[in-house]
């Protein structure tokens, strides 16, 4: 059987609310998800409540978006409940540094021409992480757009005309806070890393050498080679070869729930092979 560790909900920027997720999964049928929406727990416990019926188990999660040396990576955290603990705490304060981005954001937008208010961005949103996404949906249903893709390529994405840094928290910290609330971690599409000078081998053994239990090999946007070829370098790195679909709904037309684009599959023996590295 085949299991998905990377789904979104509309607690972030995914479209489909935490019960859908799940219902949907079930209906694949998978033997186990996480919910990994970005900076937020929000989605867990209504996720967790859709599965009392359903053959399936939930896994909570988190997706971070960190910094290892100036180098822009994506993290999922696996085994993070909701509530108060070390890593829960710092997501109240990365919440909070997105208002502040966003408010930054539609400023700069607003001087480019763009006329949309926080107001119209609410209105796409329906968690408590909100993001350039939902930005992204505004500008779209006002016409300004085409879609989301259209946004980041022109205004939102890096380098874009409205870009705004955000604050991260570094990948060294990540994994540390993730392991004292009993987390355990694994970089999100690795070959979306822009790794500069460095190899990005070192970068996984950097990240390796502090506690990071795996790397993303099996995973949508990856070709079957590619990810044959990062599960070995997981293997040989002695990390876990972890792998999702990245669903977001229609957030991201084409990619399905357990199945990416229609040859995803993840074997369940990689959550086995993750609660093993748990601390």
């Amino acid at each position: 059987m085949a299991v998905d560790l990377h789904l979104h909900s509309n607690a972030s920027d995914g479209t489909d609310a935490p019960r859908i997720v799940v219902r949907k999964a079930a209906s694949v049928p998978l033997t186990a998800i996480a919910l990994t929406d970005h900076d937020t727990l929000s989605g867990i416990p209504e996720a967790m409540a859709a599965t009392r019926d359903l053959p399936i188990e939930l896994i909570s999660g988190v997706e971070l978006s960190v910094d290892h040396g100036g180098v822009k990576i994506h993290m999922l955290a696996y085994f993070i409940d909701p509530g108060t603990g070390p890593l829960q705490d710092r997501l109240v304060t990365l919440r909070a540094g997105r208002d502040v981005r966003n408010h930054e954001i539609i400023e700069r937008l607003n001087r480019l021409g763009y006329a949309i208010t926080m107001q119209d961005v609410l209105q796409h949103a329906a968690g408590d992480a909100i993001g350039r996404p939902h930005i992204a949906d505004a500008l779209a249903a006002a016409g300004m757009v085409g879609d989301r893709t259209g946004a980041f390529r022109d205004l939102l994405g890096d380098g874009g005309l409205a870009y705004v840094e955000r604050d991260r928290l570094t990948a060294t910290e990540a994994i540390s806070l993730a392991t004292e609330s009993g987390g355990v971690t694994s970089i999100a599409h690795p070959l979306t890393i822009d790794p500069g000078d460095s190899p990005l081998r070192s970068i996984f053994e950097d990240l390796r050498d502090v506690g990071l239990a795996g790397i993303e090999a099996y995973y949508s946007e990856h070709p079957p080679h590619i990810r044959t070829q990062l599960a070995g370098v997981a293997a040989d790195l002695g990390l876990v070869a972890t792998g999702g679909s990245d669903c977001h709904g229609s957030g991201k037309p084409g990619i399905e729930i357990g199945t990416g684009r229609g040859d995803l599959v993840v074997p369940d023996s990689v959550l086995e092979e993750l609660r093993l590295r748990r601390p």
